[in-house]
């Protein structure tokens, strides 16, 4: 039997403003390309900000060079406004707002949301032409992209991509792929964070970040048919050597705050099954290496797969830059301990400003180029 075409599948997780260090990675990845070379991510899958980033990519797909450079300087310029309101009026509104219906039952309904994101709509409006996806579909310089949203009725992950017509949607448990002309509702609904940000309507139902029970975030770039991919994480704490038995541990006695906990869980959301998915991959790929070739036809060829994700922690350096945050952002934040280097991990996933994002972005490029000869043979330059 003789072994499909390669096709390569793009991944770029969820994680908010964290989601710059993934536009570093690219940025290192087209100074690679020689000039003039086509889209080199066929398949393209995103989830929360990553949605972003990855239906900015497929957009621009004509001209992969171009698409990376508008890419770098819409985070490059990012301030928090342009996000969500973080003006006095704005944040003292919603967060009164919410304070009202959600916790004491006051007032008509409002979106349950502690900061207001309407102005990423008109953002996403003015910096993403949606038409570019169809024309690079239709000229053969992208084959699919595909954003993640989690429906609050239904429970499920649900996968919405836009490709050629030869592609079938999938079902499986808890997960399910439909296609769809992609629009800013969705990146919107995918990039909604859980109580931060408001849920979006698409059709009969309200979704949330895709990241939320997401078991299986590189399954639907395999659906849509690639058979290599390229993982851009966001994890904050870098692995290193496991401790031993006879090393010290150090703890902190301290109370956790508010926003250290809420920092564990937007980790546990955003990355900890994106990494569990990548370990049982590699598995996978190690048990069908010691299969007979005969097997090949159960569907158990290896994947190839190779991940770029932050050298340094990220909570760290978002903790550097808190002094960027608008006063009325800081204040709100000051509260639960966000702004304080123990409660940083929140603070990462909401700092949109540009000295953060530009030293992820940064990061990324470095990070890219410090596996240089491993991409270079990846993307078969």
């Amino acid at each position: 039997m003789s072994p499909a075409e390669p096709v390569t599948g793009l991944i770029l997780s969820g994680g908010g403003a964290r989601a710059a260090y993934q536009v570093g990675v690219l940025a290192a990845i087209a100074e690679l390309l020689p000039a003039g070379a086509p889209n080199p991510f066929p398949v393209i899958v995103g989830t929360s900000a990553g949605a972003i980033n990855a239906v900015s990519l497929a957009s621009g797909a004509m001209d992969f060079t171009r698409a990376v450079e508008h890419l770098t300087a819409f985070w490059q310029g990012f301030e928090s406004h342009r996000v969500l309101r973080s003006d006095w009026p704005g944040v003292l509104h919603q967060a009164s707002r919410f304070v009202g219906h959600s916790l004491l039952g006051l007032g008509s309904q409002v979106p349950v949301a502690l900061l207001d994101s309407s102005p990423l709509r008109y953002l996403l409006h003015d910096k993403i032409n949606f038409a570019g996806i169809e024309q690079a579909i239709a000229e053969r310089h992208l084959r699919a992209v595909a954003v993640t949203a989690f429906g609050y009725s239904s429970s499920q992950a649900v996968t919405f991509y836009q490709g050629r017509g030869t592609i079938h949607g999938w079902l499986r448990h808890r997960r399910i792929g439909l296609p769809a002309a992609l629009t800013v509702e969705h990146l919107l609904a995918s990039s909604a964070i859980p109580l931060l940000f408001a849920p979006v309507k698409i059709g009969e139902e309200y979704f949330g970040d895709g990241a939320v029970r997401q078991s299986a975030p590189i399954s639907p770039a395999l659906h849509l048919g690639a058979n290599r991919v390229l993982v851009v994480g966001v994890s904050g704490n870098p692995r290193g050597p496991a401790l031993q038995d006879d090393q010290p541990r150090y703890y902190n006695a301290a109370q956790p705050t508010l926003a250290q906990i809420g920092g564990h869980m937007l980790n546990s959301t955003f990355i900890d099954s994106l990494e569990s998915d990548i370990e049982l991959l590699e598995r996978l790929n190690h048990f069908s290496r010691l299969l007979p070739r005969q097997t090949d036809n159960l569907g158990l060829s290896p994947v190839e797969v190779l991940v770029i994700a932050p050298s340094q922690p990220i909570d760290e350096i978002a903790a550097r830059h808190r002094h960027e945050l608008p006063a009325a952002l800081r204040m709100f934040l000051r509260g639960p301990g966000a702004t304080k280097t123990s409660g940083a991990g929140v603070l990462s996933y909401l700092l949109f400003e540009s000295g953060y994002c530009r030293e992820l972005i940064e990061l990324g490029r470095r990070d890219a180029m410090t596996k240089h000869d491993a991409l270079c043979e990846f993307l078969r330059v």
